[in-house]
C-alpha cells in the first residue's frame, strides 16, 4: 500500500512540474490587456475552490483507504453501523452553496470589465475568418491577412464573422482576451487594449477543416503613433497597387494548400503553371473553388483580387 501511494505522489509532482514549467501550462498566458488580465484572475479565483475540494476528497479518499484497509478485521465481519451526522450533513450541503456564491459572485463582478467594451478612443476592425485564413479590414478600407497591427495603451474592437458560403471558426489571442466564434451570418464582437509593444499570437479555436492547425492568427501591437503613420501609409500603398497585400494574400489563403513556393502540398503545385497568367481564370478558381478547394475569397474587394493576381503572375508562373 504505501509503495502505491509513494508511485502516485511521484507521478503527481512529475505531472504538476512539467504542467507549471512554461506555456502550456494549467494557468492562463500571461494576460497583456486589461480584459485578460480579468479573466485570469477568475481562473485562479475558482482554481483557489477546486483545488481545495480536489485536496479535500482526494485526501479524504487516501486516509479512508488507509484507515479501513482490508486486512484491518476479516471479510465476513460488517462495518459499523452509522445513523447519520445531522451536523455533518448540513455542513456538506451548505459549504458547496457557499463557495457556489462565491464563485458567482466574483465572476459577476469581473464579468463587465472582461465583456463590455470601451466605449471611447478606440479602432475598429473588421474580422472575417475563412478557410483557413483571417482577413481584416480597418475603418479606412486598409486590407490585411493574419496578421492585425495595433495601437498600445488604445482599445481595438473587434466586429468577427465569417462569410455565409464558409464554416464556423474561432478567433483567439490568449494573451489579449476570450475566444470568439467566426459564424456565418452572424456578428460577434470583442476587444483588447495592448498594454505592452509585441508579437502575440494565436490559433483558430474551432476545428475548420484539413488546415484547421494551420489557420494561425497574430498580433502586432506598436506605439500609436507608429501605428497611424503604417494605417496611413498602407491605405496610400494599397490603393496604388504598390502594397504587399498580394503576398500577405497569398501566405494566408494560398500556401497553405500550395506551398509558399506554390510547390504543392496538399493541393496541387501553382509554380509555373501558365494559368497564373489569366487573371480571370484565376478569379474564377478564387471565387468559386475548384474540385476539393473551397471559394476561398468569393466575396473579396476587387482590389485585393487584383493583388493576389498580380503577385501570382510575377512571383511563380515562370518559376
Amino acid at each position: 500500500m504505501g509503495r502505491t501511494l509513494a508511485v502516485v505522489v511521484l507521478c503527481a509532482l512529475v505531472l504538476s512540474g512539467a504542467a507549471f514549467a512554461g506555456e502550456p501550462g494549467f494557468t492562463p498566458v500571461e494576460p497583456a490587456s486589461p480584459n485578460a488580465e480579468g479573466i485570469k484572475e477568475s481562473y485562479l479565483w475558482v482554481a483557489i475552490f477546486t483545488g481545495a475540494i480536489f485536496l479535500l476528497v482526494q485526501g479524504t479518499l487516501v486516509w479512508f483507504i488507509v484507515r479501513y484497509r482490508a486486512d484491518r478485521r476479516a471479510r465476513e465481519m460488517d462495518g459499523a453501523q452509522v445513523h447519520g451526522n445531522t451536523n455533518l450533513e448540513l455542513a456538506w450541503t451548505v459549504a458547496p452553496v457557499l463557495i457556489l456564491v462565491a464563485i458567482g459572485s466574483f465572476i459577476f463582478y469581473k464579468l463587465p470589465g472582461i465583456e463590455d467594451v470601451p466605449a471611447a478612443d478606440r479602432v475598429e476592425v473588421q474580422v472575417k475568418g475563412y478557410r483557413y485564413y483571417w482577413n481584416y479590414t480597418y475603418p479606412n478600407g486598409v486590407i490585411a491577412v493574419d496578421k492585425l497591427r495595433a495601437p498600445v495603451n488604445q482599445t481595438t474592437r473587434l466586429e468577427i464573422s465569417a462569410p455565409d458560403f464558409d464554416v464556423i471558426h474561432s478567433w483567439w489571442i490568449p494573451a489579449l482576451g476570450g475566444k470568439f466564434d467566426a459564424i456565418p451570418g452572424v456578428q460577434n464582437e470583442t476587444w483588447f487594449n495592448p498594454t505592452a509593444p509585441g508579437t502575440y499570437k494565436g490559433q483558430c479555436a474551432e476545428f475548420c477543416g484539413t488546415q484547421h492547425a494551420v489557420m494561425r492568427a497574430e498580433v502586432e501591437a506598436m506605439p500609436r503613433e507608429e501605428f497611424d503613420a503604417w494605417l496611413e501609409e498602407e491605405a496610400a500603398a494599397q490603393e496604388e497597387g504598390t502594397s504587399s497585400l498580394g503576398e500577405e494574400t497569398y501566405a494566408g489563403a494560398c500556401a497553405k494548400c500550395h506551398g509558399l513556393a506554390g510547390q504543392g502540398d496538399i493541393g496541387p503545385q501553382l509554380s509555373g503553371n501558365q494559368l497564373l497568367g489569366d487573371a480571370e481564370a484565376v478569379e474564377q478558381v478564387v471565387r468559386n473553388g475548384r474540385n476539393q478547394m473551397p471559394p476561398v475569397g468569393k466575396d473579396w474587394e476587387e482590389r485585393q483580387m487584383e493583388a493576389l493576381t498580380d503577385y501570382l503572375e510575377e512571383e511563380l508562373r515562370g518559376s
